[in-house]
């Protein structure tokens, strides 16, 4: 299957948070990454390329690192946030790394794990090997649980080259280690837009 999605290799990244500022995290905090490095099929063609084959390339990825996570974390019950993230080789566009995440991805994230009410945040950028990004977490199913917000940071040294792209998909079980950063309900959010009118 690698070879027909042009992977060049998987890679995963995971925490357990068991305790943070002298406070035991129970049941520890589980932040799992899964990504894959894969070629880019519109390398050097600029904006006016047509997206279609990275859109259908992050609709498989999706399932596939979805899988991943879901082999190292378990039930997607017990997951609480999602995120997604994406680094273009410098022989591509940032439009290419858009294309992977924004338009299918979080479709193709939400069929796997049969859950994601919540918009799932995403970051993107053109890079050279070795290069960070922070992976943002967002919450699933309540779009005020503001303490399942969180970041972690990847890189991985030999990626992506200039032909390449490399996709994340990121899950956590709960919320930051001792978050209490309670916002709004969506009530008191729907109430204060209503009194615009």
């Amino acid at each position: 299957m690698s070879q027909d999605l042009g992977i060049r290799k998987f890679v995963d990244f995971d925490e357990e948070v068991q305790r943070e500022y002298g406070v035991e995290i129970t049941p520890p905090l589980r932040r799992s990454i899964a990504g894959a490095v894969v070629q880019n099929p519109l390398v050097r063609q600029g904006a006016s390329a047509d997206l279609t084959a990275l859109i259908d390339l992050s609709v498989a990825l999706g399932e596939i690192l979805t899988r991943r996570v879901l082999e190292r974390v378990g039930a997607p019950a017990s997951l609480r946030a999602y995120g997604k993230a994406v680094l273009v080789g410098t022989a591509g566009d940032l439009e290419h790394g858009a294309a992977m995440i924004h338009p299918r991805l979080g479709m193709a994230m939400r069929a796997t794990v049969r859950r994601g009410k919540v918009l799932i945040p995403g970051n993107a950028k053109v890079a050279s090997p070795g290069a960070t990004i922070d992976v943002l977490f967002g919450p699933l199913d309540e779009g005020w649980d503001l303490d399942a917000m969180d970041t972690m940071p990847v890189q991985v040294a030999d990626s992506p080259r200039s032909d390449e792209i490399l996709l994340l998909v990121a899950y956590a079980t709960g919320p930051r280690p001792n978050a209490r950063s309670k916002g709004p309900a969506q009530a008191e959010v729907d109430t204060l837009l209503a009194s615009f009118d």
